[in-house]
């Protein structure tokens, strides 16, 4: 460990850099970092040469998803979902992300047996949450409405929103979003 020098660790992260994962080069480093503390505190190594690399790697971009913050513009995004020509399935998903805020894809792997109409609510399993805890979702009369005219169509499927292929499976994560885009 001694022997590795911060050159050493920057040559390696340059083969990373040249194939285009500067997110990776820089996870690699940090990686390498932790590695290097643990030897130091151990009495294996000297010091964290990873220290000297600070600002030595190509930054990495991050990618600004589009939003909307006008009142006007979520006004007209509204009223070009409830206008929205497509399948009532891709309908009803868009009409209802508004009204639950979860990730999208949360809502189009909702399952059947989640959805309780009696206590107006959606309880989303830990095992389907990032946070790995069960979230319930309070489903307002306008949520109810959109997911009673859709149980006629799915409700014999597992998924609220099933897949146009394979009703054993939810709705392709792209569904949503090329609608949302044919919607401008």
């Amino acid at each position: 460990m001694e022997s590795i020098s911060a050159a050493d660790v920057l040559s390696c992260l340059r083969r990373i850099e040249q194939r285009g994962a500067i997110d990776t080069a820089h996870r690699a480093l940090q990686n390498c970092g932790q590695v290097f503390r643990y030897a130091v505190a151990t009495s294996r190594a000297p010091r964290d040469p990873c220290g000297d690399l600070r600002g030595a790697l190509i930054p990495v971009s991050h990618v600004h998803y589009p939003t909307i913050i006008d009142p006007g513009e979520i006004g007209a995004l509204l009223r070009a979902i409830d206008a929205y020509g497509g399948s009532m399935i891709v309908r009803s998903a868009l009409r209802l992300a508004p009204l639950v805020f979860v990730r999208p894809g949360e809502l189009r792997a909702a399952e059947w047996k989640e959805v309780n109409f009696e206590k107006s609510e959606w309880r989303i399993r830990a095992e389907r949450m990032k946070s790995r805890v069960q979230h319930i979702v309070p489903l307002s009369r306008q949520a109810l409405n959109i997911l009673r005219d859709l149980w006629p169509l799915t409700g014999d499927c597992n998924h609220v929103f099933p897949g146009i292929r394979h009703l054993h499976v939810p709705m392709s994560e792209n569904t949503v979003n090329v609608s949302l885009r044919s919607l401008g």
